[in-house]
């Protein structure tokens, strides 16, 4: 829900922002603007001369105003990027057996899912993510493959002994996978 909160906000903020900007590139470009408008044609401006000459003989103002914009422009930008991030799992309840959860640290399932994947014959390099909620976790795997792997054979092998270990630890009864396989950069073989 929060997530939602905040694309909402952010997009209202969007819209405020370039609605704005469009008021002030329009009056700029001598378009009709409504008569309420603070500026109206080509020739206003957003600050007028007293305005600006107000604060003209202290040196830190205009820096100040400079810092502050661009401060916020990082900070709306940041905003932004964590709002696309996806957050990963810190932990997974596993089912005890004796009615108590017991609870599985997110990264040491990630890390013992590399490092079994990273063992599978033609992988060079595994990177795993847990992401979802503690009782319904997902798995994100990214496999680099060395040149002479074939993609099918391990994808079976990951998603038959690998994963299934894995859902098996956590005490799942099923745990979606997305797996995304990439080639790991070599020199080309001579052929004579």
């Amino acid at each position: 829900m929060r997530g939602i909160v905040n694309r909402v906000l952010l997009g209202l903020a969007g819209l405020v922002l370039i609605g704005c900007g469009g008021a002030v590139l329009a009056a700029g470009l001598g378009l009709p603007v409504p008569a309420r408008w603070p500026w109206h044609g080509r020739n206003d401006v957003l600050l007028s001369g007293a305005d600006r000459a107000r604060w003209h003989d202290e040196g830190w103002w205009w820096p100040t105003v400079f810092a502050t914009l661009a401060l916020v422009v990082v900070l709306a930008l940041w905003w932004l990027l964590a709002q696309a991030r996806r957050a990963r799992l810190a932990a997974v309840l596993v089912d005890s057996g004796d009615g108590e959860a017991a609870v599985l640290r997110g990264r040491a399932l990630e890390a013992a899912v590399a490092d079994e994947a990273s063992a599978l014959d033609g992988v060079a390099r595994a990177r795993v993510a847990l992401t979802g909620r503690r009782d319904a976790p997902r798995v994100a795997v990214r496999l680099l493959m060395e040149p002479h792997a074939t993609p099918a054979e391990a994808l079976g092998r990951l998603t038959d002994e690998v994963l299934a270990h894995a859902r098996d630890s956590a005490g799942q009864a099923e745990l979606p996978a997305e797996v995304r396989l990439g080639a790991v950069g070599h020199r080309a073989e001579r052929v004579s």
